[in-house]
């Protein structure tokens, strides 16, 4: 009844069959040995509306399987896609790898991934379009930064771990015998960045991994680099460990029970430690560090170091002063920790407060922490942000809607300043090249050679002084603009439970203003305007 064409086609001999139905001719060739070929309904249906006088009908056409590599955009993957055969010959592992080959894939490819794709071709209905991955490419592994392995404990360490008593509790006042090093002892190793892994993608190029950062090695007071292995600090006098950015250095502490009008205030080119409290009135200006065990009320602490108020750092405003500035201030070079703060000012590097920040105002060269963990939920009431790069806190503001200002990325500003007297200063030096050229073919039309060669030698060496100059300027200028834009893409504010209304937010010259109470939510430049976003 049924036979294949040269061309593939399932012919029907009329003749024998005389089908009377559509159904008929169906379900002969489900019966029949071409059951899995694609059905040419369009052939039988015009063959049942015609006046029925062929004698041979096309019924089905017999389909081989097709193969096809495609490689993503981002040549990281090959996905090889398989259209099930229709009665006709399924692909063989040999044709499917040569075409694999073909599309040039080289690199991240396994057997078992074309040999499972095949598999399935065995399983699908006839027709269908079954995909698999064939090759998948490999991203470069980045190397690890170079980091500082510390061999000493740190004062900063060893007041976290205050002394345990015997029934079990711990006495925060009590942190046991100072931390203290000898001459000559090896205080920290630097241990180098990595290389990274090189990736690939899936046609065989070398995607190549970037080397972790690196720093050089700093010796503070007090420490050097060892003439031994130049990737080691060892102390040069004996006194107590601090860690500074890509180093160390060794202190002298100087240890006080408290700071009153009994010890005068404290000036010393170490670190100090109080044992109980700053009392009002009081000063400490230390070159080290800072720790208070106590609390700071309306006092002044300047350090070089970092700064860690154990308890609470408590003033009032000044009405003394026509600013009305506030009584008690921290003043540090590294970082300021302090468990509670109300109407202080606090500048540093890093600022945290580990429960509450009260009619504070702050500043800090990088990130603000209200509260603890790794989402802080302390609360940030009152007072102004002056600057910093990141403010973290639970609740910012009041449910009352008082007014606060928290300033970002003002730092920014003075880059802009830089950039506007770079300008300045590079069209004067592009004006001094030109009026140079000049210089040069008046130079040029002197009949005396011996003038000639002289006065070109004296213009030939300023126009390379202004040229370098319009060079470093230029260069000046785009380390400039790189700075700015990380400033300003870095800097946000993230509140973790509630941002209060009254709260205006400026990130660099754009403004915020908040006018309800916003959920969890993060206050960022985008597109170059201020938004709060809720992700």
């Amino acid at each position: 009844m049924f036979k294949l064409a040269h061309n593939g086609k399932v012919l029907m001999d009329i003749t024998e069959a005389s089908p009377e139905s559509e159904g008929f001719i169906l379900n002969a060739l489900k019966q029949s040995a071409f059951s899995q070929c694609e059905i040419d309904h369009d052939s039988i249906k015009a063959f049942f509306k015609g006046d029925k006088t062929e004698k041979i009908l096309a019924v089905a056409i017999k389909r081989d399987a097709t193969f096809e590599v495609s490689v993503c955009e981002d040549k990281m993957q090959a996905v090889g896609s398989i259209t099930v055969a229709q009665g006709g010959t399924a692909i063989s592992f040999e044709s499917a790898k040569k075409m694999l080959i073909d599309a040039g894939v080289t690199r991240g490819y396994k057997k078992v991934y074309l040999e499972t794709l095949l598999k399935k071709q065995h399983l699908a209905q006839p027709g269908e379009k079954i995909s698999e991955p064939l090759a998948i490419g490999m991203l470069p592994i980045n190397g690890d930064p170079a980091t500082l392995k510390l061999h000493v404990c740190t004062l900063k360490q060893r007041l976290k771990q205050p002394k345990l008593l015997e029934d079990g509790s711990v006495d925060m006042r009590d942190f046991g015998k100072l931390s203290s090093v000898a001459a000559g002892t090896v205080l920290a190793t630097k241990m180098p960045a990595t290389a990274g892994q090189e990736g690939f993608n899936v046609l065989g190029d070398t995607l190549p991994a970037k080397h972790g950062d690196t720093f050089e090695l700093t010796a503070g007071d007090g420490t050097e680099i060892s003439q031994n292995d130049p990737m080691q600090l060892v102390a040069t006098t004996s006194g107590c460990p601090s860690e500074i950015n890509n180093g160390m250095r060794v202190d002298d502490v100087f240890v006080i029970e408290e700071v009153s009008v009994k010890s005068g205030h404290i000036e010393f080119d170490g670190s100090v430690v109080v044992s109980k409290n700053v009392e009002p009135g009081m000063k400490i200006i230390s070159k080290g560090d800072v720790t208070v065990l106590g609390s700071v009320e309306s006092a002044e602490i300047h350090a070089d170091g970092y700064i860690e108020i154990k308890q609470a750092a408590i003033g009032h405003l000044d009405h003394k002063t026509t600013e009305h500035s506030l009584t008690c201030k921290l003043i540090a070079k590294g970082d300021i920790e302090v468990a509670y703060g109300q109407y202080a000012y606090l500048e540093g590097h890093n600022i945290t407060f580990n429960k509450q920040s009260n009619h504070c105002d702050l500043k800090a060269f990088d990130k603000i922490t209200i509260g603890i963990g790794d989402k802080p939920n302390g609360k940030l009431i009152g007072g102004e942000i002056l600057d910093a790069q990141q403010v973290i806190a639970g609740e910012i503001g009041t449910p009352s809607g008082a007014k606060m200002n928290i300033f970002l990325a003002q730092n920014g500003i003075a880059i802009t300043k830089q950039t506007d007297e770079c300008v300045k200063n590079l069209a004067q030096v592009d004006e001094q090249i030109t009026t140079l050229q000049q210089a040069v073919e008046k130079a040029q039309q002197l009949r005396d050679q011996e003038k000639k060669k002289v006065l070109m030698q004296k213009i030939s060496a300023t126009q390379k002084h202004y040229r370098q100059q319009a060079k470093d300027i230029e260069k000046q200028l785009s380390d400039l603009d790189h700075h700015l834009h990380d400033i300003v893409d870095s800097a946000q504010l993230i509140a973790n439970k509630t941002l209060n209304s009254g709260v205006e937010i400026r990130i660099f010259d754009r403004v915020y203003k908040t006018q309800r109470t916003y959920p969890r939510c993060v206050a960022k430049l985008e597109d170059n305007q201020l938004k709060i976003d809720f992700n």
